[in-house]
């Protein structure tokens, strides 16, 4: 599990080297909403934190680090690794696509392209780590990586968040995860997952040890077969549900976030918004609602 004082302490540890980065509000999708635009973070996604937090947390074998990533963790770990001056090495499925692992290459991480998805890359990830000694850096179910993606809330109550709900993107369960254990109940968190990768959905329904078959245009983000145990015991304690949104509704609310507000984001990173713009998710009358903006680094990158 992890709690609001390893949040805290992580938000400390981290802070030097991460972004604080900006919230907007807004009416222009017909209702009042607060956006935190945390896909401005260190390449391009929140996981930046919970990377940093790793690492600072622990004592680097001589072997490095070793992750394993649909392409967002990945890059965190790579450029926390290259800042603190450690090798890292990195696997991740064919589709991450070619913008987030030229962004992992760049970043000098020795990168490993492995065919599948996620569950394939974590697999050759493990075995890596058995066979060197390279420390393992979880994308979501570590208690380091959830306090570090927890920071995100912590810094947006800390920016003056005015909300009665909070509407977050579910991959495997660290972001959601991380807000979870900071807010403790002091506002509404609805999880947000495509159809296509409906894990939270299905782990709350059937068991904690359920897996589902993920695909769709958010499946390099939000592709984890199954739900980190930390995510799942917090949603218990919480009561945290989730709602399902469609492919083209997620493709819908990218788009309109670049022609509203000049916001390129990845779908992941549009998955949230997609639940209100398509009446997935339907505030009652006066409900104030924040939207996480969690990464942008599309697939196919448009420059």
């Amino acid at each position: 599990m992890v709690n609001p004082q390893q949040i805290s302490t992580a938000w400390d540890q981290i802070r030097p080297h991460v972004l604080r980065t900006p919230v907007v509000q807004t009416d222009v999708f017909g209702m009042p909403l607060s956006f935190k635009l945390e896909h401005m973070q260190h390449t391009g996604s929140f996981k930046a934190r919970g990377a940093m937090n790793s690492l600072l947390s622990m004592d680097v074998p001589h072997a490095g680090l070793v992750a394993a990533s649909g392409g967002n963790h990945g890059a965190a770990v790579a450029w926390a690794a290259a800042r603190l001056g450690h090798k890292a090495r990195i696997y991740v499925p064919e589709i991450a696509g070619p913008a987030k692992i030229n962004l992992i290459k760049s970043l000098g991480a020795d990168l490993v392209v492995v065919p599948g998805a996620y569950s394939n890359a974590l697999e050759q990830a493990l075995q890596y780590e058995t066979e060197t000694g390279a420390a393992q850096i979880h994308a979501f179910d570590a208690p380091a990586t959830v306090a570090g993606q927890g920071t995100v809330m912590a810094e947006w109550e800390d920016q003056d968040m005015q909300a009665d709900t909070v509407l977050i993107a579910v991959g495997g369960g660290g972001l959601i995860g991380g807000a979870m254990a900071w807010l403790e109940g002091r506002c509404k968190i609805m999880g947000v997952e495509p159809f296509n990768a409906p894990t939270l959905t299905q782990a709350l329904e059937n068991g904690p040890e359920t897996t589902v078959e993920v695909s769709g245009i958010a499946a390099n983000a939000l592709g984890a077969k199954q739900v980190g145990r930390i995510c799942y015991n917090l949603a218990q304690i919480t009561g945290t549900v989730c709602v399902n949104v469609e492919d083209d509704a997620i493709a819908k609310a990218q788009l309109m976030l670049w022609e509203n507000l000049r916001q390129l984001v990845e779908p992941a990173g549009a998955t949230a918004l997609a639940a209100l713009l398509s009446g997935a998710y339907v505030p009652q009358k006066g409900e104030r609602v924040a939207v996480l903006l969690c990464g942008a680094n599309p697939a196919d990158h448009p420059l």
